[in-house]
């Protein structure tokens, strides 16, 4: 596998910038000082993951994009990937927990991805990846363990440096695997890049602080944090995470629906819970902020109903 790096993260803004305009930079106020919030949530598929699907599905060959791909995700990914299968002809497969929210199921279906369930609690889901892309002869679109997806989430910052006109001191971001804490740090060299993850599922914390990969406790609380809940990173992300991020952060189900709360009233903006991690992070006051401090809002994809108990 390749390594991916900074000059495949301009390339990949270069190719999101063709067919994507720019997510808004909001200023905001958090505790005296102001931050800048890149509302991903506005994606055409409502999350940040269009960036990477969009750059490995347009370098694939002609042979690669007959025989189809497949992807795991529980819904942000997955959505990524069935959109630019749909703009490219190229079929996709989806293995997504049976648990997923129903909105991120029907929107991945609706783009004509067929969709394969599993419980992920009992099945391995990678191991049923691996299965179908042997079966198929199709390519694995990892969620974040895949070259070109680092470097499409990357394409993120790219546009913040350009919008801030600067690079930031530090960028705080939610955290599953790492694809996008990696694809950050690989686009702003010199930025602080801030992972952060449910309590609980705080394997990149973990594995921050140990020095080694470590995998999600087997009895991991319940969170609402679905589009964080990744067993482990992997030696390609970890490998950029432990060279450019000092350090880890866990935030409560409590922090991540005042966050969602936050962002609603003061910047018109729905949040799933998985998104608002890294703004529950900043407002909790764990981490330090400034003027050049940009904090992801990495999704806005939750069910109505669970949405409106939260405000």
């Amino acid at each position: 596998m390749r390594t991916p790096t900074r000059e495949g993260v301009l390339r990949a803004a270069a190719k999101v910038a063709d067919i994507l305009p720019q997510t808004p930079l909001l200023r905001a106020e958090i505790g005296g000082a102001p931050v800048w919030v890149k509302a991903e949530s506005l994606q055409p598929i409502g999350a940040f993951k269009i960036r990477g699907a969009w750059h490995r599905l347009t370098d694939l060959s002609d042979e690669e994009r007959a025989q189809g791909v497949v992807g795991v995700s529980s819904g942000n990914h997955a959505q990524g990937v069935a959109w630019a299968a749909q703009r490219l002809g190229i079929a996709a497969t989806i293995v997504m927990p049976s648990d997923a929210p129903s909105v991120k199921l029907e929107r991945t279906r609706a783009m004509g991805a067929e969709i394969v369930l599993y419980d992920r609690y009992e099945q391995d889901r990678d191991e049923i990846a691996e299965a179908l892309v042997t079966e198929r002869g199709a390519t694995l679109v990892h969620a974040y363990a895949d070259p070109w997806v680092i470097e499409g989430q990357g394409s993120c910052a790219i546009e913040i440096m350009a919008q801030l006109g600067a690079e930031p001191t530090r960028i705080i971001t939610p955290c599953g695997g790492g694809g996008l804490a990696a694809g950050l740090a690989l686009a702003c060299p010199s930025a602080e890049i801030v992972p952060v993850e449910p309590e609980g599922w705080d394997d990149v914390c973990r594995s921050l602080e140990i020095g080694s990969i470590q995998r999600v406790d087997s009895d991991a609380p319940p969170t609402t944090c679905d589009a964080l809940q990744t067993p482990a990173t992997r030696p390609i992300n970890f490998a950029i995470l432990k060279e450019r991020c000092p350090f880890g952060l866990r935030v409560s189900e409590a922090e991540v629906a005042e966050a969602q709360r936050f962002a609603f009233a003061h910047l018109r903006l729905v949040v799933e819970p998985g998104g608002a991690a890294a703004l529950a992070a900043a407002l909790s006051g764990k981490v330090a902020l400034d003027g050049r401090t940009a904090i992801m809002v990495t999704g806005g994809n939750v069910d109505p109903a669970k949405f409106a108990e939260v405000l």
